[in-house]
C-alpha cells in the first residue's frame, strides 16, 4: 500500500496523512491514532528516500564511537541501547549511520557530518564530566541527545539519563540495613559521568550513617569481568574484607563471583552484592529468580526513549533543550544478605 492509496482508504488528504505519520503538531490526536492504526493494519511503511526528498532532510542519525572504546560494539548495554534507538528509527522510517573513528578524528567526523548533511542527529554515548562533544554539536546547530549527562557542562542540552545518584544510594542503604558496614565499590571510570555519580551516591549515603569509603575497598576500571574479579581477590585477601560490595555492571559482577567462589564462600551468605544494569536482552540475571539484587533500568528502553526525543526534535524543529531522567528498580535477588557474625 502506498501514501494515495492509505489516503483514499482514509478519506483524508496525502497531506494530512503524511503529517500525522510523521507527528506534526498540526493534526490533531484523534486523526493522528486513527491514521497510525490504519497503518499499522495495513502493513504501511513510508518511502524514506521520497521523504527525505519532500523534507530536504537525509532520514538517517549518526552514531559515532572512537576506536579507543570500541570494545563497546560487543557490550551488552551498548547492544541493547543500539536496539533500542534501531527499533525507533525503523518504525519511523530513519537509518542508523554507524562509525567507528580513531580518537584524534573523533571532532572531525562530527564537523564532516554535519557539513555533508550525512545524517539529521546524533546520539551521543558515555559522556565525560566535561564532554567535547556536547560543547562542540551546540556550537554546530546539529540537534542532539546525550545518553547520560555531563556534570561539568553548564549549558543546557537534551539527554536521557538514568538517575544513577538515586539508584547507588538506595543500595548502598539497602546493604547497611542489612548490617553493612564494610562496603566496597568496584566502578566504571570515574571521568564518565554515570561512575561520578555512583561514587557520589555511595560516599553520601556512608557519610549519613557516620561512615566513610576504605580507599583500599574501591576500584575503577572498564567494566569488564577481570576487573571484577582481580579487585574481589585482592580485597578478599586483606586481614578484614569487606562483606558487600557494589558493582557497576552485570559483567564485572560475574567475575566478583567467579573470586568469591574461588575462595570458598558463599554470594548472599558470605559477601552480598547489588550490581547495576541487570536488565540485558542477552545477558539475563537469573530465569526463575533473580542471581543478583540489582539496580535495574533497561537500556534498551532508553534506547528507545533517546531517539524518540530526538526524532520528535528533528521533526518539529524543537529547539529548547529535553531531559528525561529514568528511575531505576531496586531487584532483590540471591547475591544479598545479613551482614555475617562478626562482621
Amino acid at each position: 500500500m502506498n501514501l494515495k492509496q492509505l489516503s483514499e482508504l482514509l478519506g483524508l488528504s496525502q497531506t494530512t496523512v503524511s503529517r500525522a505519520l510523521n507527528g506534526y503538531p498540526e493534526v490533531n490526536q484523534k486523526t493522528r491514532e486513527r491514521v497510525m492504526e490504519a497503518a499499522r493494519l495495513h502493513n504501511y511503511r513510508p518511502n524514506t528516500r521520497a521523504k527525505g526528498l519532500a523534507t530536504g532532510r537525509s532520514m538517517a542519525i549518526g552514531h559515532i564511537i572512537p576506536v579507543s572504546t570500541k570494545h563497546e560494539m560487543v557490550n551488552p548495554v551498548f547492544g541493547d541501547f543500539i536496539a533500542g534507538t534501531g527499533e525507533t528509527y525503523s518504525r519511523n522510517g530513519y537509518d542508523m549511520v554507524l562509525s567507528v573513528v580513531a580518537d584524534s578524528d573523533e571532532e572531525k567526523a562530527y564537523r564532516d557530518m554535519h557539513r555533508r548533511g550525512t545524517v539529521d542527529g546524533v546520539i551521543v554515548h558515555g559522556p565525560h564530566m566535561d564532554d567535547f562533544r556536547i560543547q562542540l554539536l551546540l556550537e554546530l546547530g546539529m540537534p542532539f541527545v546525550v545518553h547520560g549527562r555531563a556534570s561539568d557542562i553548564s549549558q543546557p542540552y537534551s539527554w536521557v539519563d538514568v538517575n544513577n545518584f538515586s539508584a547507588f544510594r538506595r543500595a548502598a542503604n539497602f546493604l547497611m540495613d542489612l548490617g553493612h558496614r564494610r562496603i566496597a565499590l568496584i566502578n566504571g571510570l570515574e571521568t564518565m559521568d554515570f561512575a561520578y555519580r555512583r561514587r557520589r551516591a555511595l560516599d553520601a549515603a556512608l557519610a549519613d550513617r557516620g561512615l566513610a569509603l576504605d580507599p583500599s575497598f574501591h576500584f575503577q576500571g572498564e567494566m569488564t569481568e577481570v576487573l571484577g574479579h582481580d579487585a574481589m581477590v585482592a580485597m578478599l585477601a586483606s586481614d578484614a574484607p569487606p562483606t558487600a560490595v557494589l558493582v557497576s555492571s552485570m559483567i564485572t559482577a560475574i567475575g566478583v563471583r567467579r573470586a568469591v567462589h574461588e575462595a570458598g564462600l558463599k554470594l548472599g551468605k558470605d559477601i552480598s552484592l547489588i550490581t547495576h544494569d541487570d536488565d540485558l536482552g542477552y545477558l539475563n540475571n537469573g530465569i526463575d529468580e533473580p542471581l543478583f539484587t540489582a539496580t535495574r533500568s533497561s537500556v534498551r528502553d532508553a534506547g528507545r526513549r533517546a531517539a524518540e526525543m530526538l526524532l520528535n526534535m528533528i521533526e518539529t524543529g524543537a529547539t529548547v533543550p529535553r531531559t528525561e531522567l529514568l528511575e531505576a528498580d531496586l531487584i532483590v535477588g540471591r547475591s544479598t544478605g545479613p551482614v555475617p557474625s562478626g562482621g
